[in-house]
């Protein structure tokens, strides 16, 4: 039987383990980090598949490999899942709902891990067909700055195995049950967050020569660092610059002494992150002289863009159209949103790809939300263009 539908079969006939997997996950969350028993459930179920794995890295991360047993030399690839959940609170009625409540599998990180395990099945009972090696990587923490993927890398077990390729995959509500959907070159965003503390002279609201006022000043640097990242950034990647918080405490008749901002920047071009960046401490720093006041600027670096190698990726997307016909692969744009599998992508050739849970006609379960769900018949597809693009692209 040709490797296309021994893959497909198979990835259908384990969907109902895949699925099993993928609810046990889901109903015992973990947060960035803290996957300690999520770590512990995928190593029995590697040892249940007999694929030798390395445990403990860089925290709770999961280290596996497949050695290929044919005669030649192929690559070395590496796929990667993530296994933290949010601390999002689920609504009611799926009898797989999070038991560790305000905990939640928001993001799909539970069918990450079940479809590649899922794919690993496959690829170990192929291993007599390829040479070379595939790693399997269950990485903590890609939803909390630094990274759990820097933190894997940093730790130097790849440097062991030298990856040739990596490849990712994430669910998409946006795109059908059932389809994939890649985008070449520089596809998710970087992520910065942004702390700015302003500390002044605060004092009775009726007296405002007595002090600095943290509130307006605040209003102030909000509307310059807004207007002059946008005016800045014409001619550039699309930025955003979200002001997701202002804290002061104070009262209708109380000037607070200290304000406090927070804030994420997201574009697609590293160049200008880092302009942006100082840009943005210039501001501050400019109303902080002429209003007389301190403004602190602590700007968290976060992800980097993520960049998907474009030849691996349209090498890619002829093998997903080969898998699942022409209609079964589509054209994603870039998002705004941010990915820890940039880090993967800027030290291997590496791409992402988007796997559709939504049925056709049916409304969208957003990402991130308490209502978040998939259609688990789709992690069969996820499944089998996982081990498909492992089997194929492996080949020197």
């Amino acid at each position: 039987m040709p490797m296309r539908e021994r893959i497909l079969r198979e990835a259908t006939t384990l969907l109902p383990e895949i699925m099993e997997i993928r609810r046990h996950i889901h109903q015992y969350p973990e947060l960035s980090y803290a996957e300690h028993e999520t770590a512990a459930y995928i190593s029995r179920r590697l040892d249940i598949l007999g694929i030798e794995h390395r445990t403990g890295i860089a925290g709770t991360g999961i280290v596996g490999f497949i050695r290929g047993e044919a005669a030649g030399r192929g690559l070395t690839v590496g796929l990667r899942a993530d296994m933290d959940a949010l601390p999002v609170t689920e609504v009611q009625g799926a009898e797989y709902r999070s038991i560790n409540e305000g905990l939640m599998h928001a993001c799909g990180h539970d069918a990450h891990v079940a479809m590649l395990l899922g794919a690993a099945t496959i690829i170990k009972s192929m291993r007599k067909e390829f040479a070379g090696t595939v790693i399997l990587v269950f990485q903590p923490g890609e939803e909390k700055a630094p990274g759990g993927a820097k933190m894997m890398i940093e730790t130097g077990i790849f440097d062991n195995y030298n990856p040739d390729i990596f490849i990712a995959q994430h669910v998409l509500p946006d795109l059908p049950s059932g389809t994939v959907g890649f985008h070449a070159g520089a596809s998710m965003a970087s992520c910065d967050e942004i702390y700015i503390t302003i500390a002044g002279k605060g004092g009775h609201a009726a007296q405002p020569s007595q002090y600095t006022d943290q509130i307006y000043i605040a209003s102030e640097l909000v509307i310059s660092l807004k207007d002059t990242i946008a005016e800045k950034s014409k001619g550039q990647a699309a930025t955003v610059l979200g002001i997701g918080k202002i804290t002061g405490m104070g009262a209708t008749n109380v000037i607070p002494e200290k304000v406090e901002i927070a804030c994420t920047f997201r574009t697609f071009e590293e160049k200008w992150r880092r302009e942006a960046k100082e840009i943005i401490r210039k501001t501050a720093s400019d109303i902080a002289s002429r209003r007389g006041v301190q403004i602190d600027v602590n700007i968290v670096e976060g992800y980097p863009v993520l960049v998907n190698n474009e030849k691996l990726t349209l090498r890619a997307i002829e093998l997903g159209r080969t898998l699942l016909g022409e209609t079964g692969v589509r054209e994603v744009p870039p998002r705004m949103g941010s990915e820890d599998f940039s880090f993967f992508a800027e030290k291997f050739p590496s791409f992402l790809y988007r796997i559709g849970i939504t049925p056709e006609g049916e409304e969208m379960k957003l990402l991130h939300t308490s209502s978040f769900d998939l259609d688990e018949k789709s992690m069969s597809a996820g499944t089998a263009m996982m081990a498909w693009l492992a089997l194929n692209l492996i080949k020197a």
